[in-house]
């Protein structure tokens, strides 16, 4: 299938005009990756809206130290193509230092503990402006986000306090010791993701198709087993054939059964799908407001 949908257009156009607007008003932003669909389709975006120059900001990532092997192998081939800056910093990193405490037990996961090691690394590098690539459509928290998030000095995000955007008119401005947090994909939806990704024929990591993998199932969702994950009682490790339609901490992140072993086989099964692709996440279920929690002490 060939892909000429103008909406898909529409929403470059309004990316590429988010991402310039970044550039005209910070004095020093940096882009959030993590060599996930969302953030590497982010990435283009911001090499098309300088091209022929480089992004004029740096990527950044925030390593739980339990990531999928096949996001990490894309993150730094992506970095090497593109010739940009990458900076890594490392939970495991917080973790020695004191910042935070590693959770026990078998559902224990690093994936709330990057919101320290993030703040820290904006902190570290005086960033006034983070980009990322959440989608209002994937979670009723994301949902609350406008394209410029304003951050206290504590990094903290308040909901009822946005500013409107009427007529795509941004407001930067922010105090000494604020920064922002920027969605340039906000409108778009997991099918317009993998429609662009088709219509632009980009490289995405293996871990978005179907294979054979060892994996648990816990609390109806499916884990991929690794040494991070405690077996508990009656748990048995069976190889499934899965993908995965999202990229995060391995110790929450589920999987979907799946025979999707090209990009028109994504989008079809997601067009048939009946779930969010967040609903196999372990961490945004252990409360109804997970992730708006999250996201005011300073999470993505």
């Amino acid at each position: 299938m060939s892909y000429t949908l103008s909406h898909l257009r529409e929403l470059e156009s309004e990316s590429i005009f988010v991402m310039r607007e970044v550039a005209a008003q910070f004095d020093n932003p940096v882009l959030l990756f993590s060599g996930g669909k969302d953030s590497l389709t982010v990435a283009h975006l911001a090499y098309k809206a300088f091209y022929p120059a480089a992004p004029p900001f740096p990527l950044m990532h925030i390593d739980t130290g339990h990531n999928f092997p096949e996001a990490l192998d894309f993150r730094d081939w992506l970095v090497d193509k593109m010739g940009v800056k990458l900076i890594v910093r490392t939970v495991q990193d917080s973790i020695d230092r004191g910042r935070v405490k590693e959770e026990k037990g078998p559902n224990a996961s690093r994936n709330s503990l990057q919101t320290v090691t993030l703040l820290d690394a904006l902190e570290e590098f005086k960033f006034d402006a983070a980009i990322g690539g959440a989608r209002r459509d994937e979670e009723k928290a994301r949902a609350k986000e406008r394209f410029f998030s304003h951050r206290d000095e504590f990094g903290q995000w308040d909901p009822k306090h946005q500013r409107p955007e009427l007529w795509n008119i941004f407001n930067g401005r922010k105090e000494v010791g604020e920064h922002f947090r920027v969605f340039p994909i906000s409108n778009w939806t997991e099918m317009d993701i993998w429609q662009y990704i088709a219509l632009e024929n980009l490289e995405i990591p293996s871990i978005y198709f179907s294979h054979v993998r060892s994996c648990i199932e816990r609390d109806g969702i499916i884990l991929a087993y690794s040494d991070y994950i405690t077996l508990k009682e009656g748990e048995e490790v069976q190889d499934r054939r899965v993908r995965f339609r999202t990229v995060g901490d391995m110790t929450c992140t589920g999987a979907v059964e799946s025979e999707a072993t090209t990009v028109q086989d994504i989008i079809q099964e997601v067009a048939a799908s009946k779930t969010t692709e967040r609903g196999a996440r372990a961490d945004d279920k252990r409360s109804s407001v997970a992730m708006e929690e999250r996201k005011k002490q300073g999470y993505f």
